[in-house]
């Protein structure tokens, strides 16, 4: 039977694995060919500068082997290097290691005792045993802890018996330790298929005096340690009042093996307080293979408001097709906060046949169920063309609305010209807007965009001089060549209307595709005002966007030299100081030759000059004296 192991002791050893993922950095300074092990040592014999016999340690912890040892040894009571040399004498096979550092425990004390039997502790040597168990006694509490600990993490019988009987004398932070030890201690015997075993040691923690925490992972292991027969625990735990105990419950509930904790997870649901219930039905939810829907159902149809939205909520992870229908039905609750709710988890429930069931209600549907279920073949992206058309000639235009949005999420490319038609000839004037945003939301997610574009591009020749510029405008939020063309067109047309959206539509383009198309029409453009217009836009796709500083140079000097005003002439100058660059430097000396500018160049000039001094170029010879 697969059962859950309670996991103290990976979560103990996390620290430990700190210096494995030291080792883990050799990658960075990896040892050479000829670099062999003799001259690793050598380094550690020298009087190389720490940082360097610090490395060398890193090292010897992928390469080292018994011959390391006693030169590693030698470091263990260097305060600077000791941490370092424990790396690799912590991962470094053989005995010769485990007696050097039960050696260094007769001569070291304070920090440095400390991290080497926290080594030894990493080892899981057991031979260290007699050492630790000393070692517990010891005067220095961070001492006795670290051998409490230590002694977890061998975990054999021996060091099981010696925290036993440590727990019932230690006082203080030791006593806390040996509690840790202890539980590392169950944990191995939960391990090795020792549950009876394991689980009178968490009972014993659990009734000792000691920290919350201690408490919490005790309580957590005799849950898991009793397999089945752990359940009438956890929901004693969940009654807790204990904020730390219930937070417990509700985590080991999702681990908990087997499907019979499911229906007392279920009774415990109706006992609890609404702020617990609400929590207990997300840890149900969780339990995705073996949860009793049922339950999760009742909660989310009645009683307390917290717990329903929960459970509402925690239908989107475990609800099929049988929550269906109870979910229409608070989907259109007098309360607008369960109401949305149940949308949210309707726009998201899985389960085989929930989007074919619910395009078999359209057609019955009446009231505020109609709309509502078309919303959902909207948020679920359910193809019901033919549904969503018919919805458009109903007499509610809320329903004619949420029709037009579904077929803005759903319609495909070949099917486009539905939506394009409600725009350039809309049956009711009020869907007019509505039908605008179902376009423009169909045509941005549409993957083929050129394709979108030209069927854009066609409809803009039959529409009505108002809705050409909503086309252009949905255009421009397609992208791409054929729209960016369309708009250039457009700029150049006789209609004032569509040369003024399309040129403050090109001044906003954001690739520097345009920058070719805006050139042009601040020359070409049919009024001043919108070549004015092109050239800021292709002067600020110079100032915005990354490209090699030749070409940028090369935009500002076609825009210098298209630009009659001096308001456009200074924002090429600002460019210019904005990516200062050699090219950019030699054109505002260049632009001094425009009277209107002089100054403006000459200052910009001594500016792009001083910042490039300070990036290490060497100007002197564009600027002499400068």
């Amino acid at each position: 039977m697969h059962t859950t192991r309670p996991c103290l002791r990976t979560f103990t050893l996390f620290i430990a694995s700190i210096a494995t993922l030291a080792i883990l950095s050799v990658a960075a300074v990896p040892i050479s060919a000829a670099e062999t092990e003799a001259e690793l040592l050598a380094v550690l014999r020298s009087d190389a500068p720490g940082g360097e016999k610090a490395i060398v340690c890193k090292k010897l912890a992928i390469h080292g082997s018994n011959s390391a040892v006693p030169e590693l040894a030698k470091l263990l009571s260097d305060p600077k290097l000791s941490s370092w040399a424990r790396i690799a004498l912590e991962v470094i096979p053989g005995d010769d290691a485990d007696e050097a550092l039960r050696l260094a425990t007769q001569t070291l004390d304070g920090r440095l005792l400390v991290g080497t039997i926290n080594s030894i502790g990493v080892r899981q040597d057991a031979g260290a045993v007699e050492i630790l168990a000393a070692r517990l006694q010891d005067n220095d509490p961070d001492v006795a802890s670290a051998a409490a600990v230590a002694l977890g993490r061998i975990g054999n019988d021996a060091a099981t018996q010696l925290l036993q009987q440590a727990l019932q004398i230690a006082s203080g932070d030791v006593r806390n330790a040996v509690a840790e030890g202890y539980l590392l201690c169950a944990e191995r015997l939960h391990g090795d298929d020792k549950s009876g075993a394991a689980t009178e040691i968490y009972d014993e923690i659990r009734e000792a005096e000691l920290p919350m925490q201690r408490i919490v992972e005790a309580t957590r292991g005799a849950i898991l340690s009793r397999n089945e027969d752990g359940i009438a625990l956890l929901m004693e735990t969940f009654r807790s009042d204990d904020k730390k105990l219930f937070q417990l419950a509700l985590g080991t509930a999702r681990e908990f093996p087997g499907g019979e904790v499911d229906q007392a997870l279920a009774e415990e649901l109706t006992r609890a307080t609404p702020q617990r219930a609400a929590l207990i039905v997300q840890a149900m939810a969780d339990r995705t293979d073996t949860v009793v829907l049922d339950a999760v159902l009742q909660a989310a149809q009645t009683g307390d408001k917290q717990v329903r939205g929960s459970a509402i909520d925690a239908l989107k992870r475990v609800g099929d097709i049988s929550v269906l229908s109870p979910l229409l039905t608070i989907a259109l609750d007098q309360d607008a906060e369960l109401a949305q709710a149940a949308k949210d988890t309707l726009a998201e429930l899985p389960g085989e046949g929930v989007d074919a069931k619910i395009v078999a209600m359209l057609p019955d549907a009446r009231g505020d169920s109609y709309p509502l279920l078309i919303d959902l073949v909207g948020s679920r992206r359910i193809d019901a063309v033919p549904d969503l058309v018919r919805a458009l000639d109903h007499s509610d235009p809320a329903v004619r609305g949420a029709a037009l949005i579904a077929l803005g999420e759903t319609v495909s490319l070949e099917k486009l010209s539905l939506l394009i038609e409600q725009v350039v000839a809309p049956k009711r004037a009020e869907d007019a807007a509505i039908a605008r945003q179902a376009l423009k939301s169909a045509s941005v997610r549409m993957p083929d965009r050129e394709a979108c574009a030209a069927e854009l591009a066609s409809a803009i020749g039959r529409a009505p001089a108002t809705t050409k510029t909503v086309l252009l405008e949905i255009l421009s939020d397609v992208g791409g060549t054929t729209a960016l063309q369309t708009l250039a067109t457009s700029a150049k047309s006789s209609d004032p209307e569509l040369q003024d959206t399309a040129s403050r539509l090109l001044g906003k383009w954001n690739n520097l595709d345009a920058a070719p198309v805006l050139l042009d029409l601040s020359t070409t453009a049919p009024a001043e005002k919108y070549q004015v217009r092109a050239l800021r836009g292709y002067i600020g796709l110079a100032r915005k966007f990354s490209m090699p500083e030749r070409n940028r140079a090369e935009m500002c000097k076609q825009a210098l030299e298209v630009a009659s005003r001096t308001d456009e002439q200074k924002l090429v100058l600002e460019v210019l100081k904005l990516h200062p660059s050699v090219a950019g430097l030699k054109l505002a000396i260049v632009a001094q030759a425009i009277p209107a500018i002089k100054a403006d160049a000459t200052a910009a000039a001594a500016d792009i000059a001083q910042q490039l001094r300070k990036k290490g170029v060497d100007v002197s010879r564009l600027m002499p004296g400068a």
